[in-house]
């Protein structure tokens, strides 16, 4: 009756992992087949869930059409430098949150959190006027600039769970052999934390290279677009462009799954890390 009972669980975990499954991809995979579809077969009926030939016309006509190749490389360009930045800046500010006592310490991290309770739209008014003000607006360093202020309160967070679970003991070793206290830190700490600083990066990457709504509203010209304006931009009120966008889309979620699937380990380390309290 046990051995039954184990098989039947096993069965159907398995069978409603595979349906879940099948629901989130299709979304991903009907994107992609559309992609290749020619003009004359996205909006037939009935409904082929193969299409009769691939062509590459959306792709061509993607990049012939419009300058989505400058739109990639703004995006690449704003995610990478957010990314960095944001994390370098948010180890830095965890080592302080974990190593050290001092009064404020549990408002700060209080603070940290009640940010990202806060939507975006509430600042928005604020943030314009002050980067207008700044000569920031329809800028890409102003764009970086509000990812990384955007970012570092959460990376903060997660960095801290890391660095709470070095012992001490590795960095007062490496400070009486002579080492200083950011040398331990660079030579010892970090090394030991690399899958938790790789998923901080990813996150921190992920959030600006999909933002949508801060990329709207500070970025005017057509040659500083990100990907996610270029997205929107298909969207007409008489008209949309399924063929081109869904191109754009593929080549869009192409990078992450790519990043996540060459640091796929480094991220299931540093989240597993930075979730238990050694």
């Amino acid at each position: 009756m046990i051995h039954r009972d184990t098989w039947f669980i096993k069965t159907s975990r398995v069978v409603i992992l595979g349906v879940w499954m099948i629901i989130t991809l299709f979304p991903l995979y009907w994107i992609a087949l559309t992609s290749f579809k020619p003009a004359s077969q996205i909006a037939e009926y009935p409904v082929r869930y193969w299409p009769r030939t691939f062509s590459l016309e959306n792709y061509t006509s993607l990049f012939q059409k419009s300058d989505f190749g400058q739109y990639l490389a703004n995006s690449t360009i704003v995610a990478l430098s957010a990314g960095f930045v944001a994390t370098s800046i948010a180890l830095l500010s965890a080592y302080v949150l974990s190593r050290y006592r001092f009064r404020g310490k549990g408002t700060i991290m209080l603070a940290f959190l009640v940010t990202q309770m806060i939507p975006a739209f509430i600042a928005l008014g604020p943030l314009y006027q002050m980067f207008t003000n700044l000569g920031l607006v329809d800028s890409r360093f102003g764009l970086v600039l509000v990812y990384i202020a955007m970012t570092i309160p959460f990376s903060a967070i997660m960095l801290r769970g890391f660095f709470d679970n070095v012992p001490d003991s590795l960095e007062e070793a490496a400070m009486v052999d002579g080492a200083t206290r950011f040398g331990a830190l660079w030579r010892i700490i970090i090394p030991v934390m690399t899958p938790g600083i790789v998923a901080t990066f990813i996150f921190n990457f992920v959030n600006a290279w999909n933002e949508l709504f801060l990329a709207v509203t500070l970025i005017n010209s057509d040659s500083r677009k990100t990907i996610p304006t270029a997205l929107n931009g298909f969207i007409s009120s008489f008209n949309i462009e399924w063929g081109p966008m869904s191109a754009a889309a593929v080549l869009t979620v192409l990078p992450t799954m790519i990043l996540f699937a060459f640091a796929s380990r480094w991220i299931v380390a540093g989240l597993t890390q930075g979730a238990a309290k050694g």
